[in-house]
């Protein structure tokens, strides 16, 4: 695999089966000029991959590639995967096997 697949650019690299997200912006919901605030609602993460690792090794030594690939929009639990701050940017990092679905 491609290095430049598993880095994004700002020093973050993604190990074995990790997926870095940025995660989609939430639109405010509005009545007017009064923002309604979001509380208490569980929702699923949305997000875009912009980062992942090469896979992972099975017991017998083979390498199962990564499914998920750059750029792809993915939905994510809502608990779960490690959120991180990095030069200013929210990013989440987490196994891909904890990924609900993508977009298609």
């Amino acid at each position: 695999m491609d290095n430049k697949e598993n880095t994004i650019g700002i020093g973050l690299e993604c190990l074995y089966d990790a997926v870095i997200i940025k995660q989609f912006q939430e639109e405010e919901t509005r009545f007017g000029n009064i923002i309604v605030p979001d509380l208490g609602k569980d929702r699923n993460l949305h997000g875009e991959v912009i980062a992942v690792g090469p896979g992972k090794y099975t017991i017998s030594g083979a390498m199962l590639p990564t499914q998920l690939k750059v750029g792809d929009k993915v939905i994510l639990p809502t608990m779960g995967f490690t959120k991180i701050e990095h030069k200013g940017e929210e990013y989440l990092i987490g196994p891909e096997n904890q990924v609900l679905s993508k977009y298609i």
